[in-house]
């Protein structure tokens, strides 16, 4: 069954899933969990969207089976044998008030399969029509596109990729339709009849429609469809209909120009802008305040390293007299070069380091060999994922 898969999906999908678990995993360290509540609220929304859809799916729609239209059902079992699905979805017929489509869905681990009365009746004359349009869902839930879309989809908006991706899952799932078709001719009528629609699909000459791919070399039909989630339909057409065939390549213009451009889904590349504008936003809530932690970092670790001398004498004269001596016996100035202040406790030895961003405090004790060690902790003004290593 490995035909049935695009070949490009097997790397594109390799990639969106490494990079999409990588970016998970720096969102959720880089905001100390933070993410996860983001992500619990996203799933609490899901839920309730996804149940809204499943409820008007399972209220409206007519449940296909033995009994009920098996002319259809017969056409569904027939087509999850040939993929070799062992546990069948369920599969509605659903009104389409117009729309020519159907679509794959899940929803807490159970699969639907939703036919639009449209595309049934419209290919109820045509024996492979209604078996491509129910192959291409089954080939969304063999293939796991349901589930797998959580892991990338942090990646999936990315500029190419996230568009790619999706063009060869549904070329991929094309594949699956033909494989559930009698013939490639057949697979390639019932695609085309999105483009013709539900009547004049029937008067449809097939080579003289494949003849129109010359165009998609243009700068706008390649820019337009590289941003796409979705290959043009002649496109698909002629990798059911001739996957052999030689496709015009895009122009190399256009890659540079969508390169700029988020990938939205089926929203649109208007939406795409607002993707970048919300994606730069969220990058820039997590990445100032990190990028000021490393700042504070910096600081904090240069008045650490220059106070290094104070302390070590400090520990020296203690050590010898066993009183706590003050920054003018032992020779210290109380600035230091970078322009930070030190000041010392009487009464414990304490240091404090006045920084521009707060108060660090080094704090002494003394080890069983009677030897002064220092540690430190964030004062005033810091936190501690402000301190750098050394201090933790």
């Amino acid at each position: 069954m490995k035909e049935l898969v695009y070949p490009r999906e097997r790397t594109l999908g390799m990639i969106t899933l490494i990079f999409g678990v990588i970016v998970w995993l720096v969102l959720i360290v880089g905001t100390f969990g933070s993410a996860l509540v983001g992500l619990l609220i996203g799933f609490i929304f899901y839920l309730f969207a996804q149940s809204a859809l499943i409820a008007h799916i399972k209220g409206n729609g007519i449940e296909l089976s033995e009994s009920q239209f098996p002319d259809i059902y017969s056409q569904f079992t027939s087509c999850c044998d040939r993929l070799k699905l062992a546990k069948r979805p369920q599969v509605y017929i659903l009104n389409g008030n117009g729309g020519f489509n159907a679509f794959a869905t899940k929803f807490l681990g159970s699969h639907f399969v939703v036919l639009l009365s449209d595309v049934v009746d419209a290919m109820a004359a045509h024996t492979d029509g209604v078996k491509f349009y129910i192959g291409h869902e089954l080939g969304h839930i063999r293939m796991k596109h349901l589930s797998g879309i959580l892991l990338r989809w942090p990646v999936l908006w990315l500029p190419l990729i996230g568009a790619a991706y999706s063009r060869a899952r549904e070329s991929t799932c094309d594949r699956h339709g033909l494989a559930c078709c009698d013939s490639p001719d057949g697979a390639g009528k019932a695609l085309a009849a999105l483009s013709a629609g539900s009547v004049r699909w029937k008067d449809l000459d097939i080579p003289s429609y494949l003849r129109q791919n010359r165009y998609s070399s243009g700068f706008w039909m390649s820019f337009h469809e590289l941003i796409s989630g979705y290959p043009w339909i002649a496109k698909r057409v002629t990798r059911v209909v001739d996957p052999t065939a030689k496709e015009p390549r895009r122009n190399i213009f256009a890659y540079f120009m969508a390169f700029f451009l988020p990938y939205a889904g089926r929203l649109g590349s208007g939406f795409g802008l607002l993707v970048l504008v919300y994606i730069i936003g969220i990058m820039a809530a997590v990445a100032i305040p990190q990028f000021h932690n490393y700042q504070v970092k910096a600081h904090v670790s240069s008045a650490m390293y220059q106070s290094q001398q104070i302390r070590e004498a400090l520990a020296d004269k203690y050590t010898a007299t066993q009183n706590i001596p003050t920054l003018e016996q032992i020779g210290a100035s109380e600035s230091l070069s970078d322009g930070s202040t030190i000041s010392l406790d009487p009464e414990n030895m304490v240091m404090t380091i006045k920084i521009k961003e707060g108060e660090l405090l080094v704090i002494p004790s003394i080890d069983d060999q009677g030897r002064i060690l220092w540690r430190c902790q964030e004062g005033e003004g810091l936190s501690p994922a402000q301190l750098p290593p050394s201090c933790k």
